[in-house]
């Protein structure tokens, strides 16, 4: 079977991105959505998250670097199960906003976290 890399969709009128059937599985423990490093967001599953993104964040106390990035990804953060019937997670505005996506979008895989980015 082919590993899905990529797709595109459109937001439902309530800002619900569906995700494939095929990926629903690697989001069987929740979805966490962020901000990114630049003008996009990223998306993790919950797993990934708890187990790789919030140890790396831990840092050291008095570090800058580790605060700025705390602050990056933790501003405006949303985590929740997938809409168990049709595989939807919900985009509040604010995250919108910041990554410029208002209707479609495209969703690149990055390693163990997904980007997405408004369509041209």
């Amino acid at each position: 079977m082919a590993t899905i890399d990529y797709f595109e969709r459109k937001l439902d009128d309530k800002k619900r991105l569906t995700i494939p059937a095929e990926l629903r599985a690697e989001f069987k423990s929740g979805v966490v959505v962020t901000r990114g490093f630049k003008k996009y967001l990223h998306l993790y599953s919950k797993k990934v998250w708890d187990e790789e993104v919030e140890p790396a964040l831990k840092g050291k106390i008095l570090d800058e670097a580790t605060a700025d990035i705390n602050v990056q990804f933790r501003m405006g953060k949303i985590e929740g199960p997938l809409d168990a019937k049709q595989g939807r997670v919900l985009l509040e505005q604010h995250l919108l906003d910041y990554a410029g996506i208002d209707k479609e979008l495209i969703a690149v895989r990055a390693g163990q976290y997904w980007r997405l980015m408004a369509k041209p």
